[in-house]
């Protein structure tokens, strides 16, 4: 869509909006001289050719355009139909002393001024210079909320007593529309701050945003299909050309646990850390998207890093900001309102280490809503809250049924442990085991130049992961494609022996990780025999052994 039928299309609406007849004929306001410009005090909202205005016209719709970088354009139109009389007498009177001046032998000033901005806004009326005509009007929203008029010269600030340069306009409404339209509130941050401004000068009662472009452009026919609709072979496939490596049928039982339910879609991924619990969700997301690449944009995967510090449920559905007077919209919850403006379409937010913080206390209200198919609760006003987003807050939503809310635990003492009230909620789908060879195989299919480090790699950590995992310390996915890239940097870069660096590896990555007491004494002598010939690993491991011996217990990083 080139940029006239954009234009063309928002004043459309804009125009049903208003419910104004077919002879109101908006003035397009969209050119690079004549849109919209912040100033001090207020906004010029463009510069039109009002000479022919007619007193008897209906209304007055103006058609304006703000550009924020990268690509973000606020299309917005201001409606004229009560106050009328007010506009059309300022241009009168604009045109009256235009034509006085001109009478007395001043200049009328029927063009653009060179050096406009020699003149100082503080001066009184009487010296301000107009034409006789009002073929070139700058438009102005000021912080009072009105609109107020020039002809033929600009100001560069509204901060001046305006009241000698009236009678000033009250708009009826402004209608907005973003461009290009996106499935979330996930816009430059300057161009929904702007739509705020906006609402803050003529009250947000008259500001009201307008569905005018589809999704289309942003979401293609795959995003809106469900993923029980979907073959899982599909999906499986998907995950893997996306590089995915889950041989135990992970995809499958993931999918199934997601989807049993119509209304409800929890699941929570639990084992050791480095497993690939958030890549399969992310994986799993894009696959059903349509997806074929990790780093292309999906505007409906929302990832929310849980905190340690979460203690209610604020974190995931946001707050009341008393200091900017604006309903704080955290990731949880913009994710459950993209979820409501696109029924049709899976939304998937990812609790990363949910168990970093109490579960239960800062998920009890997105639990109760599961349950009893509820409403969240986010504040007390009757009148809905501009959110931080830019969309408005209403006091209570639903959670939608196509929202797709996936978790990831990890099981250490650095977590909580889950209770029975989320565990009853959810499906816990277990990842602890690592397939050692079959990733590197994986790893090698994917990526060619590192089959030498894989070959250099594969034996040893082969061999001490299923001895770790034995006494439940075994290392997943994440540190063995780190062991062999380390390996492929040192043979291109480096060139050192590949055994001494192997021996470096297994203590930086691998072996940094034991702890235990008496019970793990066989691991440790064990790992001894395994990484004879690594004198560096081997002295590491006897180490520990000392202190298991000295103090009963032995802890690598200490």
């Amino acid at each position: 869509m080139n940029l006239g039928e954009r234009q063309q299309r928002f004043l459309d609406a804009a125009k049903k909006h208003f419910e104004t007849s077919s002879a109101v004929r908006p003035r397009e306001l969209f050119g690079v001289s004549n849109s919209a410009k912040i100033v001090e005090g207020g906004i010029q909202i463009g510069v039109a050719n009002l000479d022919s205005v007619r007193d008897d016209i209906e209304a007055l719709i103006f058609g304006c355009v703000m550009r924020f970088p990268p690509e973000d354009e606020v299309y917005f139109a201001v409606l004229v139909r009560e106050d009328k009389a007010n506009f059309l007498a300022r241009l009168a009177e604009m045109k009256r002393l235009g034509a006085a001046a001109k009478t007395a032998g001043g200049e009328p000033s029927d063009r653009l001024a060179e050096g406009a901005d020699e003149e100082p806004v503080e001066a009184p009326a009487a010296t301000i210079k107009y034409s006789a005509r009002n073929n070139l009007v700058p438009i102005y929203l000021a912080r009072d909320g009105r609109l107020w008029l020039r002809n033929s010269k600009f100001w560069d600030s509204l901060a001046f007593d305006m009241s000698p340069f009236g009678p000033a306009t009250e708009p009826d409404e402004i209608v907005v529309a973003l461009y290009p339209p996106a499935a979330s509130a996930r816009r430059s941050l300057l161009a929904r701050e702007f739509i705020g401004w906006m609402g803050s000068l003529v009250g947000s009662q008259k500001i009201h945003e307008l569905p005018v472009w589809t999704d289309a452009a942003t979401l293609s026919p795959d995003m809106c299909r469900m993923p029980a609709s979907i073959p899982i072979a599909n999906i499986e496939d998907a995950v893997k050309n996306l590089g995915g490596h889950y041989p135990n049928g992970e995809v499958r039982r993931f999918h199934a646990a997601l989807n049993f339910l119509p209304h409800k879609h929890f699941v929570i991924l639990s084992g050791i850390s480095g497993t690939g619990k958030t890549q399969l969700a992310l994986k799993y997301a894009r696959a059903v998207h349509g997806l074929t690449s990790d780093i292309a944009d999906d505007p409906l995967i929302f990832e929310c890093p849980v905190r340690p510090e979460w203690t209610d449920p604020t974190g995931l559905t946001g707050y009341f900001d008393v200091l900017t007077n604006r309903y704080v919209v955290p990731t949880f919850l913009e994710a459950v309102l993209v979820a409501m403006a696109h029924r049709e379409s899976p939304v998937f937010v990812i609790l990363d280490e949910m168990n970093l913080a109490r579960v239960e206390y800062y998920l009890s209200d997105v639990l109760s809503c599961m349950e009893t198919q509820g409403r969240l609760q986010l504040h007390s006003n009757s009148v809905p809250l501009e959110g931080t987003s830019g969309a408005s807050i209403h006091a209570e939503l639903p959670l939608p049924a196509n929202l797709f809310i996936i978790g990831t635990i990890n099981v250490d003492e650095t977590t909580n442990p889950v209770s029975d009230k989320v565990l009853d909620r959810a499906s816990v789908i277990d990842m602890s085991a690592v397939d050692v060879p079959g990733f590197l195989a994986s790893l090698e299919e994917r990526y060619p130049e590192l089959k030498d480090a894989c070959a250099a790699s594969e034996a040893k950590l082969t061999e001490i992961h299923a001895l770790m995992q034995q006494y439940g310390l075994g290392f997943g996915y994440r540190l063995i494609e780190e062991f062999i890239r380390y390996h492929a940097f040192d043979a291109a870069n480096l060139k050192s022996d590949t055994a001494d660096v192997t021996d470096q590896l297994l203590v930086q990555k691998v072996l940094v990780k034991l702890r235990g007491a008496e019970r793990q004494r066989p691991l440790l002598t064990s790992l001894d025999k395994i990484c004879d010939g690594l004198p560096y690993a081997q002295a590491f491991v006897r180490r520990l052994l000392a202190d298991l011996d000295d103090f009963g217990f032995f802890q690598a990083m200490r």
